[in-house]
């Protein structure tokens, strides 16, 4: 089993560009109403429209925060080059990168388009214990 997490947006294709540009990932689908977004092969995010297909149980777009405690969580081995992306993008930083000293890596949390909170992080031990950013 995998898992293959599916958001709901109100733009596919800006959703599928931002989370391309931030993830340093690609289309796998494409289109207005559902998309894939793949790394390395994998399909790491599905997008999918608010209205597209009749799908009962996507839940409420006038209903906020969307996720409802759900933050989209990414482990990259490239902590560095996303840093850069994000930037570049000019993406909503809600925490600037930081280490977590529990976990022994760096991460920084995002807000996505649409309002779901997004995280980057390196890979759990990476920096080792005490580490400084």
């Amino acid at each position: 089993m995998k898992p293959q997490p599916l958001i709901t947006v109100h733009d596919v294709q800006a959703s599928s560009r931002w989370y391309q540009a931030v993830l340093g990932a690609e289309s796998g689908h494409g289109g207005p109403e559902y998309e894939q977004i793949v790394h390395g092969g994998v399909m790491i995010l599905q997008l999918h429209h608010w209205d597209a297909h009749e799908h009962p149980h996507l839940g409420d777009p006038d209903l906020r925060p969307y996720g409802n405690g759900a933050v989209l969580w990414f482990q990259t081995e490239t902590f560095d080059a996303a840093i850069t992306r994000i930037a570049a993008l000019g993406a909503t930083v809600l925490e600037a990168p930081k280490v977590n000293p529990l976990a022994g890596h760096r991460e920084v949390w995002l807000r996505d388009p649409d309002g779901y909170t997004v995280v980057i992080a390196g890979r759990y031990g990476d920096l080792g214990p005490g580490a400084a950013p």
